[in-house]
């Protein structure tokens, strides 16, 4: 037999107190005439019997379940996954809140049927979460809805959107490689990803093309070359091999992914080119591998866990939700790889 659950009513006959004295000690009401001696013996009634408030019935009258939907694409079966969901969790966890997550896995009919079971269970709001940086059109049941877009954006749709700060991350990149002396010989691997699945970029290396870019041609630098190529460590092992093997002999290479540094120093070590005695070598994202490198990557951290964070404290701070893009910024890791040009 299940043990029985405790009720108000149980607190308020351990403290002496009527249960309307109790109610509103519990719940924190201030505007009644409550003495601090009777508020401390209800509130050392709960933590000795064990209270715990009926959800449901505060629900009722607060008119909320201090619950969010997360929904996603595939953000829960990815590496980052972690970050992302650690940080909306503990910042609902520190409010009472409970995360409900569900993947839709790029379905679009499983999203809208997730979408339709976290509002059958009345949650608060909904957090509408990609694995990348992307334009999104929300499914509709979310129109008029408290919603958070996590990582994308959606012009016209009524609704915060939290992303990483990819164009001040491309900008900082540059800041580093002005900063050790670097003002030519640079060459940027990976690009915008204009690649065929994808001929016009991503948000993500536009954006951190447009900031490194800009900050080097204010500082009387530029890009000897732009090579376009999926982020991926094939990719920059390739494209880079291919690069030294045609005579070129870049003195930084600013890779746009940290897979495709990993590639990149591949190619390297088989040229005999030292990192970074010979080639500096920058990035972006700092995946767990990039601090165990040999030398270390310094690269341009995903800020996974403050953005999941940002997206339930938006929530959670109630009034209206501004249809503004809070951008999230991306600390640069400073480690080993990159140095003053050779012959410096």
């Amino acid at each position: 037999m299940s043990e029985r659950r405790v009720t108000m009513a149980d607190v308020a006959r351990e403290a002496g107190v009527s249960p309307t004295t109790a109610s509103f000690a519990l719940s924190g009401r201030t505007d009644m005439r409550i003495s601090d001696a009777s508020r401390e013996r209800v509130l050392e009634a709960a933590r000795q019997l064990g209270y715990r408030p009926n959800v449901t019935a505060r629900s009722l009258r607060t008119k909320s379940t201090q619950t969010i939907g997360f929904v996603s694409d595939r953000i829960t079966t990815t590496p980052f996954a972690g970050d992302v969901i650690r940080g909306a969790m503990e910042a609902a966890r520190e409010r009472d809140n409970l995360l409900f997550i569900t993947e839709a896995g790029g379905d679009r009919a499983a999203e809208s049927s997730l979408v339709h079971a976290l509002l059958d269970r009345q949650v608060d709001a909904v957090i509408y979460a990609t694995m990348f940086t992307r334009y999104v059109t929300p499914p509709k049941e979310l129109f008029g809805r408290r919603v958070v877009l996590l990582n994308c954006l959606a012009p016209g749709f009524d609704a915060p959107s939290v992303i990483p700060d990819e164009l001040e991350a491309g900008r900082d990149a540059a800041r580093a490689l002005l900063a050790a002396g670097h003002t030519q010989g640079i060459w940027a691997i990976g690009g915008h990803q204009a690649v065929p699945a994808t001929p016009e970029g991503i948000i993500a290396g536009n954006e951190r093309m447009r900031g490194l870019e800009e900050v080097l041609r204010e500082g009387g630098a530029r890009l000897d070359g732009v090579i376009e190529c999926d982020w991926d460590t094939l990719d920059g092992y390739r494209e880079v091999s291919v690069l030294l093997a045609a005579g070129t002999r870049p003195r930084a290479l600013v890779c746009l992914a940290d897979r495709v540094s990993f590639g990149a120093y591949q190619a390297l070590a088989e040229a005999g080119l030292s990192v970074p005695g010979d080639v500096s070598v920058i990035s972006f994202d700092d995946q767990d591998i990039a601090s165990v490198l040999r030398p270390a990557l310094t690269t341009l951290k995903l800020p996974h866990y403050q953005l999941g964070r940002l997206a339930v404290e938006l929530i959670l701070r109630g009034g209206p939700l501004d249809p503004i893009v809070h951008r999230v910024p991306m600390p640069l890791r400073e480690r080993s790889s990159l140095g003053a040009p050779a012959g410096n």
